[in-house]
């Protein structure tokens, strides 16, 4: 054994069922957003039971379960939750790795990677999140040699499972998965094995790797392979590449005029957080979906900036040259991020005019974290201020709690 890996069920609604007391053993579907026939994102357990699933809308929630209660999902309990499950998690086995809001590993070491031991790590380890956190929190575990295995284990059976996986048993005991159940086989990747005659998960375990890499087109087949297998894999570091909001219009937003306010509170937020995580950004794009035009964008190259009016003038330049279609939906890009340590003031800048952008920047961002989001802000806000923009818990980013305050 190597790895735990577990994964918290039902994990929004859990924790609307967490917050609300009344709601525990109801079906929660829990929303997008507090809007008409918003899709559900996530359903609690008694949900799922009646075939409501992420992405069902709420017309057909109901007509699947009578009696369900609906809640918008809020990002800043859900990851107040998150932080405490890390800690009651901390208190049978260090977290090695977040994944995601509601997904974590750890390592076994020594005596750890014992089956038995493993497992009764396991049990302990849901115990204590049940008990030190809400009995709502339910989780699902799995002991395998790796990630990949690990969290397939997990997968077995929710809620509340408990499962490992070993090489002696594999690749039965996941046999009866299809292809894109696989964590890191996508609808497109499947369809790629299918045509290499790949059609079931027992092919793919037994792809010789060279021919993975081929499939793939890189290196990242034949690890994926080999980490199906149960055997050591090193995965290189991911490097952190840019810094992104983006949001979905809402009714009172989809004017130009909105829609371009909207795009400018996304970038002071996304400057802010560059500040933050001490990164300063070589690019800026701007995209917009239109009803008419599709998906159309417009950016390139700036100097290295962390300067929040600076990036506002650079966005208003490239959103004069958007036609004006009725637009849908807004995201900003701060790209090719270059850390605080490794940047080089431009030679022919004035040192004073640095200092005071700085200074200001610094200035507005402490304002805001004592005081509140938008104590001081630039500018006009869009019609409608929509709850979380630039905060919301996405797959691969949890937020800051200052994300909430800026």
């Amino acid at each position: 054994m190597s790895t735990l890996f577990f994964d918290m069920n039902s994990f929004y609604a859990s924790v609307a069922q967490a917050v609300e007391p009344a709601l525990m053993d109801r079906p929660v579907g829990v929303l997008t957003t507090d809007a008409p026939n918003a899709a559900c994102i996530a359903a609690s357990i008694e949900a799922k039971r009646c075939g409501v699933k992420m992405g069902t809308r709420q017309d057909e929630a109901r007509q699947l379960c009578p009696g369900i209660v609906f809640r918008p999902v809020k990002h800043d309990v859900c990851v107040t939750f998150h932080h405490a499950i890390l800690r009651a998690v901390d208190t049978v086995l260090p977290v090695d790795r977040v994944w995601s809001i509601d997904e974590c590993s750890c390592r076994l070491t020594g005596s750890q990677q014992d089956l038995t031991t493993a497992l009764e790590i396991g049990r302990n380890l849901q115990r204590a999140i049940l008990r030190l956190v809400h009995p709502a929190l339910r989780s699902s575990v799995g002991v395998a040699p790796t990630r990949l295995l690990a969290k397939l284990a997990a997968g077995l059976e929710k809620p509340g499972g408990l499962h490992w996986l070993l090489p002696e048993i594999l690749p039965d005991r996941i046999a009866h998965l299809a292809m894109d159940d696989l964590p890191g086989v996508s609808g497109r990747m499947r369809a790629r094995l299918e045509a290499a005659g790949i059609m079931d998960v027992a092919t793919l375990y037994a792809l010789d790797a060279k021919q993975a890499r081929a499939i793939w087109g890189s290196v990242t087949g034949e690890r994926f392979v080999r980490e199906l297998r149960g055997e050591d894999v090193e995965w290189p570091q991911t490097k952190r590449g840019m810094i992104g909001h983006g949001q979905v219009l809402t009714a009172r937003n989809k004017t130009v005029e909105g829609a371009r306010l909207v795009g400018r509170r996304l970038l002071v937020k996304a400057a802010a957080r560059l500040r933050r995580e001490g990164f300063y950004a070589g690019s800026l794009h701007v995209g917009v979906k239109c009803a008419r035009a599709g998906h159309l964008s417009y950016g390139g190259e700036i100097g290295f900036t962390q300067d929040t009016i600076f990036l506002l003038e650079t966005f208003d330049r490239y959103w004069a040259r958007f036609p004006r279609y009725w637009p849908l939906a807004v995201n900003v890009n701060l790209g090719g991020l270059l850390p605080e340590a490794e940047y080089m003031p431009d030679i022919f800048a004035v040192p004073e005019a640095m200092a005071r952008s700085r200074n200001l920047n610094a200035a507005v961002d402490r304002l805001n974290q004592r005081f509140g989001q938008d104590t001081i802000r630039y500018g006009q806000l869009p019609p409608h201020h929509v709850p979380y923009t630039g905060a919301k818990i996405a797959f691969g980013r949890i937020p800051d709690f200052e994300d909430f305050r800026e």
